[in-house]
């Protein structure tokens, strides 16, 4: 009686995908027959729990299996039967070569893997901080290696291997033509000198949305270096810089704005216009006697937070100035105003009373 499936790979028939392919990788590693030269029992265990996985990795199968069992598969698909796995011909590293990778540090010992996945690109990308807060689609070009279509082999389009459905199961097998290589180049291609790549500026579309922060890091899937043989092409980063700004100094999600303002406006009160980065104008009435580095609030007027629909705050703080460059008649008001006037500047008086106190009074 052959043995079940679930129990083979050690699993409860209710596992979900994830839990078959974790207990999958776990066994096909320790019986795998590059880790067990010369081993016939150990070659075929690998064979069953390969046979077992493929039956219940796919849901239609799996399905098929739970109602009827292997006999749902009998007529030549059962592992070492007629059109079955055997050992002879069988590429373990075409079909495994995603788990097996982990194991061998990215291919197998004695025998290279027959495709390479490309390099992935780092591309830099500075923008303003009204782009980060309104979010922008930006334009690069991208210098990179794209694969050589004049040299690919016609047989398995630059691939180097060649699929066929069998039943159940597909099939993969070198390429015939190019014996794996995925080129077929009696002569060097005049176009690429036999690399199978040429290189090529791309030019992309960015998509980056509002809020972004100085260092983000957007990942375009498959616009990196092409990959050789047939295998995938890597992937480009962009990594974000928001460039200095000259009035908005940003602070997480909030926005801080220094404004200058008269001795008069701080004295008598005043209202006044500050610039947002959203375009508009917003206003403040800055009280009667506000002092120097008095902050307002402005809700909602900060950046946005990136995969929310809030926004952080905007802060003006008030810089008052002194008067530079003043007139004969100027200097000579503001004498006067001294001298007739009285607790005009409470902080300063209390000031100087606390430090008569510490030296000992008038003495």
């Amino acid at each position: 009686m052959a043995q079940d499936y679930y129990e083979l790979l050690g699993v409860g028939r209710t596992a979900s995908p994830d839990d078959l392919k974790k207990a999958f990788r776990k066994l096909a590693m320790e019986h795998h027959p590059d880790r067990n030269q010369g081993n016939k029992d150990a070659e075929k265990k690998f064979k069953e729990l390969n046979h077992a996985y493929d039956i219940l990795k796919d849901p239609d199968k799996r399905a098929a299996y739970d109602r009827y069992g292997a006999a749902a598969f009998e007529g030549g698909h059962g592992p070492g039967g007629p059109g079955g796995f055997n050992t002879q011909g069988f590429d373990f590293g075409s079909v495994f070569g995603d788990i097996f990778d982990e194991m061998f540090n990215g291919g197998r010992t004695g025998r290279p893997r027959a495709d390479m996945r490309g390099q992935d690109l780092r591309f830099n990308l500075e923008i303003t901080l009204e782009q980060a807060y309104g979010g922008t689609e930006a334009t690069v070009r991208v210098p990179s290696s794209v694969a050589c279509e004049a040299c690919q082999c016609p047989t398995c389009h630059g691939r180097g291997r060649i699929r066929a459905q069998q039943g159940f199961f597909t099939v993969e097998r070198t390429c015939h033509t190019c014996h794996g290589a995925g080129q077929v180049i009696d002569k060097p291609c005049k176009i690429c000198a036999g690399q199978g790549r040429v290189r090529r500026e791309k030019t992309l579309k960015v998509n980056i949305p509002a809020g972004v922060e100085d260092g983000t890091r957007i990942r375009l899937t498959g616009e990196g270096e092409a990959g050789t043989r047939g295998g995938p092409a890597g992937d480009l980063y962009v990594f974000l810089s928001v460039r200095r700004h000259a009035l908005f100094e940003r602070e997480g999600s909030d926005v801080h704005c220094r404004v200058p303002i008269s001795m008069v406006q701080a004295t008598l009160g005043s209202a006044i216009e500050v610039p947002t980065l959203d375009g508009k104008a917003a206003r403040i009435n800055v009280p009667a006697g506000a002092q120097g580095g008095h902050q307002f609030r402005l809700r909602g007027k900060g950046m946005p937070i990136m995969r929310s629909t809030q926004r952080g705050d905007m802060y003006i703080e008030i810089n008052v100035e002194t008067p530079t460059n003043l007139t004969a008649k100027q200097k000579e008001l503001l004498k006067e105003f001294e001298k007739a006037g009285s607790k005009t500047s409470p902080e300063a008086e209390g000031f100087f009373t606390k430090v008569k106190e510490m030296f000992g009074g008038d003495d």
